[in-house]
């Protein structure tokens, strides 16, 4: 997993649901300014949600902060456009169905459910600059008190 002051490649496409509308866009053009990534598995499943609701909750408070709040998974669009209007998310959710930001973080895990083993992203989260240098990550994120995590983070910076 890539750690404070790695860089990493930023020139993959995502689609993205950003003020309510989908869109293609590359995760360099999402980076206007510090960017909170949180890596999430699964729309409307128990700790996502509440991953989630923590970070739209304070979502406001990033902003106010300097930082856009990107949420990510491999959800299609259609099912982040419903979801974001069921946990009133006004962040951008973007699919990532190939695991692009997962192999640009390097943080690709072995997963096990229902006895088979698999690789998928770490539920982590990471502080990305403009220029795609990590200014922090939390590799194993509390889903409850995701958000308060993360302002602690970036006031640690």
């Amino acid at each position: 997993m890539v750690t404070k002051g790695d860089k990493i490649d930023t020139g993959f496409s995502l689609e993205v649901i950003k003020n309510g509308e989908q869109q293609t866009s590359t995760f360099s053009s999402l980076l206007d300014r510090p960017t909170v990534v949180s890596v999430y598995m699964k729309n409307n499943t128990g700790s996502c949600d509440k991953q989630n609701k923590s970070l739209a909750e304070f979502a406001d408070e990033f902003d106010k902060k300097g930082f856009n709040l990107l949420a990510i998974s491999k959800d299609s669009c259609g099912s982040h456009k419903k979801y974001a209007e069921k946990l009133n998310i006004n962040y951008i959710l973007a699919s990532d169905p190939d695991y692009a930001f997962a192999k640009a973080t390097d943080s690709l895990v072995e997963k096990k459910m229902y006895g088979k083993t698999f690789e998928g992203p770490s539920r982590s989260a990471f502080i990305i600059n403009t220029d795609g240098t990590v200014l922090g990550a939390i590799e194993k994120i509390d889903p409850k008190n995701h958000a308060q995590e993360l302002l602690e983070l970036i006031e640690n910076l």
